[in-house]
Order: structure tokens, then C-alpha cells, then sequence
């Protein structure tokens, strides 16, 4: 084993001497990088993967896991400013659960439904009332800050007691402060979102008693608008439709007039006031079906007996007579009524008004003079009003005018444009003429290399035959020398040895020659001259 590992080492060791120094040293950079590699794949390998262990901690309960983790020798790091604990991933559910068996952390559970946990039946109603307050303020607080963006939230909440012999009750009302990220900011829709989560938890909380505000001080949503939509939507959908108007009409003055010649603003006065209309309508339909129908008819036949007037009593209470008075004779009469109750067509019509119509809108453009000389003033004005329906009775105005426009900051922009635009060209051409200067360069530095171990490869084998050769002739003089005497056993013996010496020295010859070329030659230079 030694001397296979001694005849390995050698063969390195003859083989790194037989490379040029420039080879020397491309390979040992090279087996540094590969030793370096290994050590960095080694400890990459070797290190931990952390995952956070518990986050947004106590400065007092923080303590106490490090405490915790250090006694049990468990590695962890910090993160947060110390408020989050990370441990190796496959320890995270193992840590966990051997520190909630030693109560840590200690205030994880004073917040959400764990605080009605420890109630009794000694408990007050006031402090029943106190906890229920805060569980809930704390799961909410818990809920909004699942919320993209919301790294803490608070919940205050107003609950009054309800009033049994009382019909109108104090309604519930809720306060809500976000801490965001830095550098973010809540949409207007993730802030409604919060309004409405907070209001469907509570019994009887309307969207319009909630106010959210940032920790800035900054009033993200109130009950201004009676919950239908905050102060932050208003402004953005009137933004929306101002820009969206502004869009419409300058697209279309731009495709005219040529982009730049045209200027379009727009004033909207939007109707945010959400109403409800209920009407109901009768009707008369001679085809209605008959729901109840009464019919009556009376009938008389018989003698009119007496001297006194018979008859029937009239409208104005006089008897009305059928026959002479005071005469005998028959009298007969016929009375008939019908009474229908027939179906009544009614129409109850229930119309609520979204928020959000136009009140009014006002616009105004300006043309450049030069480019507007091709068209018509009041006909731009007119196709503006018919794009977007202008209603003069409602009170819109449209004010198209011409004015010369200032192009000197367009002028001085391109002229920065056209030099940028230079410059970057002439560098372009510059890393261009860097590359393929350093091209060419490193196929010189190739093929000189090339050329130059070509060169000494030719040479070292010259040398290498010129030395076979050599050593050639030595071997066929003694040879001839031999024949000529007869040899007896003593001197054949002697001979062998010297031959295998010969042997082990032409081996050791023939690897000086292939390591130091240079040397071998210039030592049978010396040999030459000497004979000579």
C-alpha cells in the first residue's frame, strides 16, 4: 500500500514537474478552486435552514425562550430587533411544544377568547362584560393584521349596555389603529375591508359608527358618509372619472391635432349621497278577474189594500204612488243590485340610487394656435359636448379656446434627448471596439501559446530522439565489442548485471530527458565538444 502510494505520488510529482510554469500555476489556482468549492458546498450543506420560531414577541417573554433555548443547548438566532426567535426548521414544532409545556410565552395568551378561560362562577358581570370586550378587540386585532401590509393593530371598542325598557339603543361603535410596513400604504379597498370585517363581528355595529386611522395620525375611513363609501374612496373615484374624461378627449384631440397641441382638463361635482325610493301605483283593468261578486233582487205582486197611498217611499221621502189613492187595485214592482269586487292592479316599484352620478362636469381645453389653424374652434367645442353628453340644463360647461403654446422646455428636452441618445451610441460603439479589442487580444494570447508549446514539443522531441539515438550506438558498440570475445560464464554474469544496471540507468535517463529536457541536451552538448 506504501508503495503504491509513494509510486502515485512520484508519478504526480513528475508530472507537475514536467509542466511549463504557466501550466504550474493554472493548476494550482485551479485545485485551489476546487478545494475552496468544496469547503464553501460543505458548509452550506452543513449549515441550518431557520424558520421563525415565535414572532412579535415581549422584550420579558423573548428573554425567556433565549434563556430557555441557551439551557437546553438549542441554536436559535434573532431577527426583528429582537422580536422574532428563529431555530433550525426541523425544530421549530418539537420547541414549540416542549416550551408551551414550561408556559412559555408567558402573555401569548392574554389576548383573544383565551382571556374567558379562567372565568368562574365568582366572576362579576362587569368583569364578564370587561373580558368579552376584550377577547373581542383582541381577535380582530389578530384578524386585520393577517392583512398584506399590516404588521400591528389595534381595536378599541364601545359596547353599550342594552337598555330592556327602551326602544331606541345606544349603537355600537368601533376604533381601529393600523401600523403598516414601511413605505406602504393601505388601498382604499383593503381599507373597507377592514370596516366591514370589524362591523359583521360585532352585533349590531354599523359600518358607518367604525374609523380607521394609520399611525400616522392619518384618517383612513370615518362614518361621514354613513358607511356607504370613506372620504379616501370619494376622492379616488372622483380622480377616476376626472382622469378617465381627461383620457377620452385627449385621445381624440391628439389623433387630430398631433400629439402636444392640445391641453384637457376636467372638473366633475359627483352626487356620493345614497337614496332609496319606494312607490306604489294603482291602476284600473276592466279585465280583472271578479275576486267577490253580491247579486240582490226583490220582488212584489198583490192587492194595493187601504184608501191611504201605497207605493214606494222615495229619494226625497215622498210615496211615490203605483196606483189611485184611495182606490183598490194591484201593484207589482222589481228591485235588483249586483256587487263585484274585481282585482286592483298595483305596482310597487323599490329604487335605490347608487352614489356616484354626476351632478356636474365642466371642461376646459386649450388649442395650440398654430396647430389649431387647420380646424374649426366650435366644431372641436361641439364634438367634445357630444362625446360626452354634455347637459347644459344641469348646469355643464365646455370652454374650447386657442392660445400659442410655449415650446421651449419641449425643444430643450429633445435637444437632452438627441445628445443622450448620441452619447449612448458612441459608448455602444466604444464597448463594441473594447470587445473586440479584447477579443483579438485573447486569440493572440491563444495562439502565441499555441505556437509556443508547438514549438517546444518539437523541440523536446528532437531531443528526446537525438538522446535514443545516443544511446543507441552506445548499446550497438558494446554489443560488437562482445561478439568479438568469447565470454565465459564469470565475465556473462558480470554482463547481466551491468545490463541491468545499464537498464535502470537508461530508465532514469529517459525520465530526466522527459522532465529536463533542456538540461539533458546541453549536457550531451558538452559531451560532443569534448570528444571533438
Amino acid at each position: 500500500m506504501k508503495q503504491n502510494l509513494n509510486r502515485t505520488l512520484t508519478r504526480v510529482r513528475t508530472t507537475f514537474m514536467a509542466f511549463t510554469p504557466g501550466q504550474r500555476v493554472v493548476t494550482v489556482v485551479g485545485v485551489a478552486a476546487l478545494v475552496l468549492a468544496a469547503f464553501m458546498v460543505f458548509r452550506w450543506v452543513s449549515t441550518p435552514n431557520y424558520a421563525p420560531l415565535y414572532s412579535n414577541l415581549a422584550s420579558e417573554d423573548a428573554s425567556a425562550i433565549v434563556d430557555e433555548l441557551t439551557a437546553e443547548g438549542t441554536p436559535y438566532q434573532l431577527a426583528d430587533g429582537g422580536g422574532t426567535i428563529m431555530v433550525p426548521r426541523d425544530d421549530v414544532y418539537s420547541t414549540r411544544i416542549a416550551l408551551s409545556g414550561k408556559g412559555l410565552p408567558e402573555s401569548g395568551g392574554d389576548t383573544g377568547y383565551s382571556l374567558l378561560d379562567g372565568q368562574d362562577i365568582s366572576t362579576s358581570e362587569f368583569q364578564e362584560q370587561t373580558d368579552f370586550k376584550r377577547a373581542m378587540e383582541g381577535e380582530l386585532a389578530s384578524t386585520i393584521e393577517a392583512v398584506d401590509g399590516v404588521n400591528t393593530a389595534i381595536v378599541h371598542l364601545a359596547l353599550p349596555e342594552k337598555e330592556v325598557f327602551s326602544d331606541e339603543q345606544d349603537p355600537p361603535t368601533a376604533s381601529i389603529l393600523v401600523d403598516t410596513s414601511a413605505g406602504t400604504s393601505l388601498e382604499p379597498e383593503q381599507v373597507q375591508g377592514v370596516v366591514h370585517l370589524v362591523a359583521s363581528s360585532i352585533d349590531g355595529l354599523d359600518p358607518a359608527d367604525v374609523t380607521v386611522t394609520d399611525a400616522s395620525g392619518k384618517v383612513l375611513s370615518n362614518g361621514d358618509d354613513g358607511g356607504a363609501m370613506g372620504a379616501s374612496s370619494r376622492d379616488q373615484q372622483l380622480n377616476d372619472f376626472q382622469q378617465a374624461t381627461v383620457k377620452r378627449i385627449q385621445t381624440m384631440l391628439d389623433t387630430i391635432l398631433g400629439p402636444g397641441n392640445s391641453i384637457v382638463q376636467v372638473t366633475a361635482d359627483l352626487d356620493f349621497d345614497k337614496s332609496v325610493q319606494e312607490s306604489t301605483t294603482y291602476g284600473t283593468d276592466e279585465e280583472a278577474p271578479v275576486l267577490s261578486s253580491n247579486r240582490n233582487t226583490e220582488k212584489y205582486s198583490g192587492p194595493a189594500g187601504g184608501t191611504g197611498a201605497t207605493g214606494v217611499v222615495g229619494p226625497d221621502g215622498q210615496m211615490d204612488s203605483f196606483g189611485n189613492a184611495g182606490t183598490g187595485g194591484n201593484s207589482a214592482y222589481t228591485k235588483s243590485s249586483v256587487t263585484e269586487d274585481r282585482g286592483v292592479d298595483k305596482t310597487v316599484e323599490h329604487r335605490e340610487t347608487a352614489p356616484g352620478s354626476v351632478n356636474s362636469m365642466h371642461v376646459g381645453a386649450v388649442l395650440d394656435t398654430t396647430a389649431a389653424q387647420a380646424v374649426n374652434v366650435a366644431d372641436v367645442q361641439e364634438l367634445i359636448e357630444g362625446t360626452l353628453g354634455i347637459n347644459l340644463r344641469r348646469g355643464d360647461t365646455v370652454e374650447v379656446s386657442t392660445m400659442p403654446f410655449d415650446r421651449t422646455a419641449d425643444e430643450a428636452a429633445a435637444k437632452e434627448l438627441a445628445a443622450a441618445a448620441a452619447a449612448e451610441k458612441q459608448a455602444q460603439t466604444w464597448r463594441l471596439a473594447r470587445n473586440l479589442g479584447i477579443g483579438v487580444a485573447v486569440l493572440l494570447i491563444v495562439l502565441i501559446a499555441w505556437l509556443s508549446a508547438r514549438r517546444r514539443a518539437k523541440k523536446k522531441e528532437e531531443q528526446t530522439a537525438y538522446l535514443v539515438e545516443q544511446l543507441r550506438l552506445d548499446a550497438a558498440e558494446r554489443a560488437a565489442s562482445a561478439v568479438a570475445i568469447e565470454p565465459n560464464p564469470a565475465l556473462a554474469a558480470l554482463e547481466a548485471a551491468e545490463n541491468n544496471v545499464a537498464d535502470e540507468m537508461r530508465l532514469e535517463l529517459a525520465s530526466l530527458a522527459d522532465g529536463q529536457p533542456e538540461d539533458v541536451a546541453t549536457l550531451l552538448r558538452g559531451w560532443l565538444v569534448e570528444r571533438s
